[in-house]
């Protein structure tokens, strides 16, 4: 129990230092290295990297270990749509009993996000929070656990690619939109609001070429 543990929280913190850049991207990870830094022996370390490449999170390459791998447009444009799909299933497996008390710490949480942003702060984690808690009321474990596999995915692609103000400002007043559509029951105005917030994003990214 204590070794899946570790194993857990060093997966944990490898990929939040994949996704904030600690770990570069196209690099290849010293595990002799990060066992030291980490304070662990290497193999629990290397069954968490063994996860994390089960996941897509990383590669492992023969002969020269666990890689992170380069960014690719062309990933991005994939992951959007399966996580909009994937949040829209979710929603859908909600009963509107379920989702209509959601909508109070789903508005918390956006009025939160509108005050980070005034401070320009970050707002992934609050914006994690939101996400998290609108799918939390889906029936299907094996939905949510795809859910959770791809998100760190994605997230590379949020860090790099769709941060600034205007973005954020946006996103706030979809999330704001969305919650209310759930307040009056009307799922698939929310569900379409939803599909549009994550594909949107896309929009950026071919701007940038």
């Amino acid at each position: 129990m204590t070794r899946n543990l570790l194993r857990r929280d060093l997966a944990e913190e490898i990929t939040a230092r994949v996704l904030d850049g600690r770990i570069a991207a196209d690099s290849r990870i010293n595990e002799v290295h990060l066992a030291r830094e980490l304070g662990v022996s290497r193999t629990p370390l290397r069954e968490a990297l063994i996860g994390l490449a089960d996941r897509g999170l990383l590669v492992s390459a023969p002969g020269r270990g666990f890689l992170v791998p380069p960014f690719d447009p062309d990933e991005a444009r994939q992951l959007y749509p399966l996580v909009a799909e994937l949040e829209s299933l979710a929603l859908r497996w909600s009963s509107p009993q379920d989702l209509a008390g959601l909508t109070g710490g789903l508005d918390r949480i956006t009025a939160e996000m509108t005050a980070e942003l005034a401070r320009q702060g970050d707002l992934s984690t609050l914006d994690d929070r939101w996400h998290a808690l609108l799918v939390s009321r889906c029936t299907n474990p094996h939905l949510l656990r795809l859910l959770e596999q791809t998100k760190p995915l994605l997230k590379r692609y949020d860090a790099r690619y769709f941060g600034g103000v205007e973005r954020a400002g946006e996103s706030i007043d979809e999330h704001h939109r969305i919650a209310e559509a759930i307040r009056v029951s009307d799922l698939a105005t929310a569900v379409e609001l939803l599909v549009r917030n994550w594909v949107k994003t896309l929009a950026y990214l071919d701007d940038m070429g």
